[in-house]
């Protein structure tokens, strides 16, 4: 079996890799990372930009395969937050006709992030960096800024996972959906 990730960042293709383990329904499964055509820069603003990115990730990257992945991070307004906005990641695997989609959990990014975000339309990476959260120049690429404001307890890799494995619950159990 081949399985499709709709990006070749591996904190992506990682994420998927790491969480079929668990599954017997993929055991054996070749997981490919896969570029796809996306934005350079730009960060979602809204959780139809998420789960749309995620969705036309997984539909690009269905070549070939059994099943595609996309996996796509933004943000989505949430009121009662210091912000008005948290950051969400969103995975929409890809069977040739349906989508079965799972979030991550969410976090709030502080307020200059989200200014840069917002208001300068930078994507996540330079904005952390425009923020002095840091001077890594593609932290998306790496531990992700999650793992910055978390001290480390959660890196970008397992917090994709999330987003994978409640996407996975579809696949899981189709008698329910």
């Amino acid at each position: 079996m081949k399985l499709n990730v709709g990006s070749v960042n591996e904190t992506k293709v990682n994420a998927v890799r790491q969480m079929i383990g668990d599954y017997p329904m993929f055991q054996d499964a070749e997981v490919v990372g896969i570029k796809v055509a996306v934005a350079e820069y730009g960060h979602p603003r809204s959780i139809q930009e998420v789960v749309d990115g995620a969705k036309d990730r997984a539909r690009q990257a269905f070549q070939d395969g059994d099943y595609s992945f996309g996996i796509e991070g933004g943000l989505m307004e949430v009121p009662h937050t210091k912000t008005g906005y948290m950051e969400v990641t969103a995975c929409a695997i890809y069977d040739g006709e349906d989508f079965h989609l799972g979030l991550s959990p969410a976090f709030e990014w502080p307020a200059a992030v989200i200014d840069g975000i917002i208001n300068k339309g930078l994507d996540g990476s330079q904005a952390l960096k425009a923020a002095n959260v840091t001077d890594h120049e593609k932290v998306g690429t790496a531990n992700g800024g999650v793992s910055i404001l978390t001290n480390g307890r959660m890196d970008r890799t397992t917090y994709n996972k999330i987003a994978v494995q409640m996407a996975l619950i579809h696949l899981e159990h189709p008698e329910f959906f």
